[in-house]
């Protein structure tokens, strides 16, 4: 398995039996230009996970890629005249030979007076790989690979620490870092917290890196 990271909450995961790209939002750059893509799923419509300006030409380059969007952002994008597969908690899919089981719930809550957005997260081929979205929903099922979030308005640092320990996963990849001035304070609290077993592994963008 490998992933490439192109910045905040969008990855590139390669199993070997298909590409999967994950939350290609307004904060992530250079997933425009890839081909052969099995999917595109989207975890939520916040513009940081989804863009729907750059998401045509994604998908004009990518003619056998299936979209697979939450409810929102399936609303969203359909008045836009772009149909996807509507993800729903419960759901398994099967993307070109590999298992996604769809899980979670809503958005973490951003402040009371907000709104909040449906969110769904991604579990690959029964836990080999977990991308939550923006929320820290832990999964029944063991995770290798952790999509882990870092930053956001709706988190602390000790969130995200909690989260790490209650899922356990033998590596971690930070993601939705880019709100972030110093990204290496948070991986170290990570690394310094961790639970016994688990490797924090920072992706380089545009870097393909076997985890």
């Amino acid at each position: 398995m490998q992933i490439v990271h192109y910045g905040h909450s969008c990855v590139l995961l390669d199993t070997g039996a298909a590409r999967l790209l994950f939350d290609p939002g307004t904060f992530s750059s250079g997933f425009e230009d890839l081909t052969d893509l099995d999917a595109v799923l989207v975890t939520h419509q916040h513009a940081d996970h989804l863009d729907p300006e750059r998401l045509p030409a994604l998908l004009d380059a990518n003619p056998g890629a299936r979209l697979v969007a939450d409810p929102g952002s399936a609303r969203e994008l359909a008045d836009g005249g772009i149909t996807a597969t509507v993800a729903r908690a419960g759901d398994a899919l099967d993307l070109s030979g590999v298992a996604v089981s769809v899980i979670g719930a809503d958005h973490e809550v951003v402040h009371p007076d907000l709104p909040v957005v449906d969110n769904v997260g991604y579990l690959v081929e029964h836990g080999a790989f977990y991308h939550p979205g923006d929320s820290l929903h832990v999964p029944e099922q063991q995770v290798d690979v952790l999509a882990l979030p870092t930053a956001a308005p709706w988190m602390r640092a000790a969130d995200a620490v909690d989260f790490l320990r209650a899922v356990a996963p033998r590596a971690a990849v930070p993601v939705h870092q880019e709100l972030l001035a110093v990204k290496d304070l948070y991986y170290s609290l990570f690394e310094r917290l961790a639970p016994k077993g688990t490797v924090v592994a920072p992706l380089t963008p545009g870097e393909p890196t076997r985890v």
